[in-house]
């Protein structure tokens, strides 16, 4: 059957036919671990792109005027959303361990008010917990204290993969709304392996913008789409339920043990691996194209990464050096 849960998650529509209660429990959940409080918003979303437009929305609705600041190495998504938004975006150098440069930032604000004649327009600053290629994390409090230079700052964090890596790493990473984000947004497809794309996205209650309401609807809707998955929070819910939240954490320890295993086996073979601390992902000298297309491995440059997912192995890792070290061989 067909399960739609149109509209908010706290309200039912009309048509009596939703999995709300499954999506209830998964955002009370989230909640604690993005140590947020019971003034909060937030709705299963469709992917981890569509809680980045959702943030960049509740960006724009209060500060109108306020560019989008993201790294050199945040996910394209954002642009996509900026765009579909109509929001300028300001692109910020990053620093050497691929996290965006606080100082850049601040110049860039600082620049931005003072071209506008000392204006206040503000600035929608996303930062990435966990960046495609290098896994970086980003500083949410040093961005955002740099980001005042702007006047008024809305922090949206995309923390697709690594919001929920940094949430059992310990010392704790500046992640959450907790530590500073006005929103934040994670992907379930990913490390909980949702078996079909969606997200979750939160923010503070206060900060939602006021949507009508379609009365054959019976629901308030604040979400960007409306009809959204009931199967997909319903999948979540039972993940959650399958894991643990003990489950998880032991998941995330054993996914950090295993990119520390690669970074020193990818050592031994001279491809010079990198990994930010905490990190799932390790980067590498880029292999051949055979190599690459056996392994399924993403490019950008001269490196290529992997990314230690709950399904990859020590056992995986040493084949793949395997494969590398002949390559290197054959060079």
């Amino acid at each position: 059957m067909m399960i739609n849960n149109a509209g908010d998650p706290s309200t039912h529509d009309d048509s009596g036919n939703d999995a709300k209660a499954f999506e209830q429990a998964v955002l009370s959940w989230f909640t604690d671990i993005a140590g947020a409080d019971r003034d909060t918003y937030g709705y299963v979303t469709a992917s981890g792109s569509e809680g980045i437009l959702f943030g960049l929305f509740v960006a724009r609705h209060r500060f109108p005027r306020a560019p989008v600041y993201l790294s050199a190495d945040a996910h394209h998504s954002v642009r996509k959303a900026a765009a579909i938004l109509r929001m300028e975006t300001v692109t910020v150098p990053c620093r050497d361990d691929g996290t965006m440069d606080p100082a850049a930032l601040a110049r860039l604000c600082h620049h931005a008010r003072r071209t506008n004649g000392g204006r206040s327009d503000g600035a929608a600053v996303v930062a990435t917990i966990g960046t495609v290629m290098r896994g970086a994390v980003d500083d949410l409090p040093a961005l955002r204290n740099a980001a005042s230079q702007a006047g008024g700052v809305h922090l949206h964090t995309d923390a697709a993969l690594g919001g929920l890596v940094a949430a059992f790493t310990r010392p704790q990473p500046a992640w959450n709304l907790a530590h500073g984000a006005d929103s934040v947004s994670v992907s379930g497809h990913k490390l909980l392996g949702c078996p079909v794309p969606c997200g979750i996205v939160l923010t503070h209650q206060r900060f939602v913008p006021p949507q009508p309401t379609g009365q054959y609807l019976g629901a308030d809707d604040h979400t960007l789409g409306c009809s959204r998955s009931g199967l997909a929070a319903a999948l979540l819910w039972c993940r959650l339920r399958e894991m643990g939240t003990r489950g998880l954490r032991q998941t995330v320890s054993r996914c950090q043990q295993t990119a520390q295993y690669a970074t020193e086996a990818l050592t031994a073979v001279g491809a010079r691996p990198e990994r930010f601390p905490g990190a799932l992902t390790v980067t590498f000298d880029r292999p051949d194209a055979s190599t690459c297309a056996t392994w399924h491995l993403a490019t950008q440059g001269d490196r290529a990464h992997l990314v230690a997912m709950p399904h990859v192995t020590p056992q995986a890792v040493d084949m793949l050096c395997a494969d590398l070290s002949r390559d290197i061989r054959g060079h």
